[in-house]
């Protein structure tokens, strides 16, 4: 009996971290929808790109904001019911979105499914942490799932608004979330009896000082993680359409792109094995310097080497997604774990609707070349904080790896 119920407990393990995984791969696949489709609506209604992407400016600020309460109501109520919320409200407002008669109505579909889409990351981050047996590996392959989503996204939505047009974009990805949420529902079990034996000690402990330095920290560093990743991941199909050569088609722009965000997945899965053989708050500090260097590469880009450049800052932008979460892990206990991811995405994607608005307002005043160049200073301001990080735990975690001499 106790094999079997081991059997039954590794197949629901599984089942649900890949449930979850799946579910991080459609997160950011909803939210890069619009991205791409817009640049097809500026051909069918004659507006400016500027103007039409500032529509969804509201969806990336609830992407952030409404992180906050998904993360407490998951840990209070039940973390599996909330992402089956997701799942089938993500694509009731796709729906929304596809039906909408006027732009009006589009933003407000696009807001209400940035209110959806903000459960998966505190939510399915923390399932996805609580299931794992091997923590790198698995947040690397949850992450890697992520950057899928965000890859597809361009190329997927390119295919469709060419051969079914915008709407039939938003309608297709919008009937397999409702479908996959009422699997979740029936196949998934429930969570809301393991609460109880959930830790209330981090794996590694700090003093009281350091603890609230590393907070403060965690704040520059999501604000600023925020700004690179939603600034670029946004602007990379019109960086591409504008800075990689004339008469590229949207098609060719989505399948640049995909390429291109496919480089994230390659480093997530090598940042999964480095995180095994070397410390955590040393990749993170170094996953940050090369997220500087390849920020600055791209801004100065153009043609072909510009294609080179976005691979490389994509990959270190997607890499400390994995680092970062992995580090939040290992200082926080299981029991608040929920609450803390909230506060680190209700920054990190706050800060995406904050992104989109100054791409526009940038773009508008001197083209990507400024947005870029802004990203670089708010690139090196990330690579300060992970640095300070790194240097603050360094001897706890010196310690830690020194091994006792018995008493």
């Amino acid at each position: 009996m106790h094999a079997e119920a081991a059997a039954v407990n590794e197949r629901n393990r599984k089942i649900t971290i890949g449930f979850n995984n799946f579910a991080h791969a459609v997160d950011h696949y909803v939210m890069l929808i619009f991205p791409t489709v817009v640049i097809g609506l500026e051909a069918v209604y004659g507006r400016p790109y500027d103007e039409l992407l500032a529509l969804g400016t509201a969806s990336f600020f609830a992407f952030g904001l409404f992180s906050l309460p998904a993360g407490w109501i998951a840990d209070r109520w039940s973390r599996g019911y909330m992402m089956v919320v997701f799942y089938i409200g993500c694509g009731l407002s796709l729906a929304a979105a596809a039906l909408s008669p006027n732009f009006i109505t589009l933003a407000i579909s696009l807001f209400a499914l940035g209110v959806f889409a903000s459960i998966y990351h505190p939510v399915g981050t923390t399932i996805v942490v609580g299931a794992a047996i091997n923590r790198g590996r698995t947040l690397a392959f949850n992450g890697v799932c992520g950057n899928i989503g965000v890859a597809l996204a361009a190329g997927i939505t390119a295919i469709l608004t060419a051969w079914v047009g915008w709407r039939g974009a938003f309608l297709i990805p919008a009937v397999i979330c409702v479908i996959t949420g009422i699997a979740y529902l029936m196949m998934v079990p429930d969570d809301r009896g393991q609460k109880a034996g959930r830790s209330a000690a981090p794996e590694v402990r700090l003093s009281t000082g350091i603890m609230i330095a590393v907070f403060a920290l965690f704040i520059v560093i999501g604000t600023t993680a925020g700004l690179v990743f939603n600034t670029v991941t946004i602007a990379l199909p019109k960086v591409v359409d504008e800075r990689a050569g004339s008469g590229i088609s949207l098609v060719a722009v989505g399948g640049i792109s995909t390429a291109i965000f496919l480089c994230g997945a390659i480093a997530q899965f090598t940042v999964g094995r480095i995180l095994e053989k070397y410390p955590a708050h040393l990749v993170f500090a170094f996953t940050g310097l090369m997220q500087f260097i390849g920020v600055v590469w791209v801004a100065y880009a153009t043609g072909y080497a510009l294609l080179a450049a976005l691979a490389f800052a994509m990959a270190f932008i997607y890499a400390q997604v994995t680092v970062n979460d992995f580090v939040i892990a290992r200082y926080t206990a299981d029991a608040w774990r929920g609450r803390v991811y909230a506060v680190r995405y209700f920054i990190t994607y706050l800060i995406s609707g904050a992104a989109i608005s100054m791409i526009w307002l940038l773009h508008g005043r001197g083209g990507f070349e400024l947005v870029l160049t802004v990203t670089a200073v708010i690139a090196l301001g990330f690579l300060f904080g992970t640095a300070a990080v790194a240097l603050l735990v360094n001897g706890v975690e010196r310690d830690m790896r020194t091994p006792q001499p018995a008493e």
